[in-house]
């Protein structure tokens, strides 16, 4: 009889001990993120903040991968994250025009999703349990062209050639950030600018600095680069300064405040940067991720503001990406 007392507390320890475990797995979160692209310096902050901030939270596990800037691989991997029942997803999307079919899955199969950094083309159209975690680029390329602007008729300038390097055709925000240098140089204020050239380096360095040496050989006179980021106008800045060019006369402008850039302002090669707050967008993904997961709403749009950055402010970000 006292065997079987034994025997019945063991079973009845081991069934308390399994419920346990059942309940603390079924506490964590699985959280699916597909990343445009590891090999991204702007990129890598936002993965490094996604990952912290889920770190310091209890029972969220990140799975995060590559898609390679390869849509295909992209819609693969959401695939794939619905399919081991996560429960959420965060896209920072390849091509922004592909996210209604990411946005549809996601939708199907009642998992939450949250963009982040990129707006999709959808977002006016969200599904219920989804969200868009970004800055709002109506303010980036305002910043930056206002600043040029400003620093260009500080310099004297009646008239002024710009060059405009794009980043992804495919991507809204180059979209965006290109049409607000547009609409700053409709301005009465800022109308003595004039755009003598506009392509895409794809966000870049190597084409950046391509497509700027090719301007240079070509002859066209400029005053001013205003570079959709900051990756494509250091490579504007390296190609400026292999043809000799005084960078105290001719103003680069990018976007991001990455710390490269940052390093280039304080060398005194970078007129204007905009600060987009990388590791708060990744923090704010993840944490739209989990309340969504815990059926709590959440606003369709959450904005992390951008910010102005220039000589005289540069210490203050200096050790915040």
């Amino acid at each position: 009889m006292k065997k079987l007392l034994i025997s019945a507390a063991v079973v009845i320890m081991m069934m308390a001990m399994t419920a346990a475990v059942s309940q603390a797995s079924a506490a964590t979160k699985k959280i699916g993120v597909s990343m445009a692209l590891f090999d991204d310096n702007f990129l890598t902050v936002l993965r490094n903040g996604m990952a912290k901030y889920a770190a310091s939270q209890s029972g969220v596990n990140l799975q995060i991968e590559d898609a390679q800037n390869d849509v295909g691989k992209q819609l693969n991997q959401i695939q794939n994250f619905i399919a081991s029942g996560v429960d959420a997803i965060i896209v920072n999307p390849v091509d922004t025009n592909a996210t209604k079919a990411m946005s549809d899955s996601a939708a199907k199969a009642g998992i939450p999703l949250v963009y982040v950094n990129r707006e999709p083309v959808n977002v006016d159209k969200l599904p219920p349990k989804q969200a868009f975690v970004a800055s709002n680029e109506k303010d980036s390329g305002t910043l930056q062209a206002t600043e040029i602007c400003r620093l260009l008729k500080k310099q004297g300038k009646k008239t002024a050639n710009i060059l405009v390097i794009q980043g992804e055709l495919s991507n809204q925000a180059a979209l965006m950030r290109t049409k607000d240098v547009h609409d700053v140089i409709a301005t009465p204020e800022c109308s003595f600018m004039k755009i003598v050239q506009e392509q895409t380096g794809n966000w870049q360095r190597i084409q950046g600095a391509d497509l700027v040496a090719n301007w240079l050989s070509a002859g066209i006179q400029f005053d001013a680069v205003i570079s959709n980021n900051d990756e494509m106008a250091i490579g504007a800045i390296q190609a400026l300064k292999a043809a000799g060019k005084d960078l105290r006369t001719i103003l680069v402008g990018g976007i991001d405040a990455t710390q490269d850039a940052l390093s280039a302002m304080a060398a005194g090669d970078l007129a204007v940067t905009v600060f987009q707050n990388a590791a708060a967008q990744g923090s704010g993904a993840v944490d739209a991720a989990i309340k969504l997961a815990d059926g709590k709403k959440v606003d369709t749009k959450v904005y992390v503001p951008f910010e102005l950055v220039t000589p005289e402010n540069l210490a203050k970000y200096r050790s915040k990406n």
